[in-house]
């Protein structure tokens, strides 16, 4: 029988990252396994990344007149790869372009499993300052292990009876069985990745509308940003490609409350969801202990419990922990550093 799973079990699945200053002998084994990606500007080198062992390899086989180009340094002693070293002149629009350029290569070699799943949507990278200094395609992210960026929606309903003890209830996605990631796990409602200069809120915007045929005006003028997520995660095969790369992420979460009277209803639209079930809370607990849902997504809930006052100190063993690591600090640059990431632990 499998054993069922806690809240701090949900997220150390998602926080996976050993933490350097709390357990350095973990740390230290995992990056045995990687590089750091860094960026020089004028002040020196800042990490931003992660690279497997195997994709330094791939980076150092590329073409020379493509390394060349790219400006790749890759420092053996410090384990350090570096981009766009000795071209410093070099535009955002050249640096992406010529990053295209060694992606598209890998997937025309079939390189990396993970290009697979090709999206043709550009993905941002930041410098030190926030900056953007180059985007790279979304499926090849990963390879690079940079930070990425996503929204999440909680659609939920106001409605008391005898089959729960808490007045809410869920609209929970089940993820069509063709999706190359995470096939036929449950999810939150509307959620999806940030494409270079997209606004989170635009983009819960156009989530919503594909996924789940909520119209712009019901999520304009209800949906409510409510915090962020920040985790570093590590892939397994349910993510629809190499497993082991590093996911540094930060998801901008919403609440969107609905009319109780079932006027409005999320509907599967772009065959990226299967159905859509109004669950109560404790159906959703057990779906959670179960295992049943993408672990990000599960966190997503999770959170939506303690700012809802479903969880509180008094009965969560693991309250602070889960709150520590489901708010963890990423040290890589990015508009996440500028985010206040906590939101209240309860809203009445």
């Amino acid at each position: 029988m499998t054993s069922r799973l806690s809240t701090l079990d949900l997220v150390a699945k998602v926080d996976a990252f050993p933490y350097a200053d709390r357990d350095p002998e973990a740390y230290a084994q995992i990056m045995k396994s990687f590089y750091t990606f860094v960026w020089e500007d004028q002040q020196g080198q800042v990490p931003i990344g992660y690279v497997k062992l195997d994709i330094v390899d791939a980076l150092n086989k590329a073409p020379a007149t493509l390394k060349g180009q790219l400006g790749l340094h890759i420092d053996v002693s410090n384990r350090t790869v570096v981009l766009f070293r000795d071209a410093p002149d070099k535009t955002y629009e050249e640096r992406t372009r010529l990053v295209g350029e060694l992606t598209a290569l890998w997937r025309e070699q079939e390189a990396f499993a993970i290009l697979k799943s090709w999206r043709n949507e550009l993905w941002p990278v930041y410098g030190r300052s926030k900056e953007l200094v180059f985007s790279i395609e979304r499926a090849a992210m990963g390879l690079f292990g940079t930070t990425r960026y996503g929204v999440h929606m909680n659609a939920f309903i106001r409605h008391q009876d005898a089959s729960s003890k808490y007045d809410l209830r869920i609209w929970v996605p089940r993820r069509s069985a063709t999706k190359s990631t995470y096939p036929s796990m449950l999810d939150n409602a509307v959620a999806g990745g940030l494409m270079t200069n997209e606004d989170p809120f635009e983009c819960v915007i156009r989530e919503a509308d594909e996924e789940a045929s909520l119209s712009e005006h019901i999520v304009r003028n209800n949906a409510k940003e409510v915090c962020t997520i920040t985790y570093i995660y590590i892939t397994d095969e349910r993510a629809g490609g190499e497993a082991g790369l590093i996911y540094p992420e930060c998801q901008w979460i919403y609440d969107l409350e609905l009319p109780a009277d079932g006027s409005v209803v999320p509907e599967p639209k772009d065959g990226e969801v299967e159905s859509f079930s109004l669950c109560t809370v404790e159906e959703i607990q057990e779906q959670l202990a179960q295992g049943m849902w993408k672990p990000n997504c599960a966190v997503v809930m999770l959170d939506f419990f303690v700012r809802h006052g479903i969880y509180t100190p008094d009965n969560e063993p693991h309250y602070d922990a889960f709150r520590d690591r489901a708010h963890r600090h990423i040290a890589f640059p990015g508009p996440h550093q500028a985010r206040i990431h906590r939101a209240p632990s309860a809203e009445h």
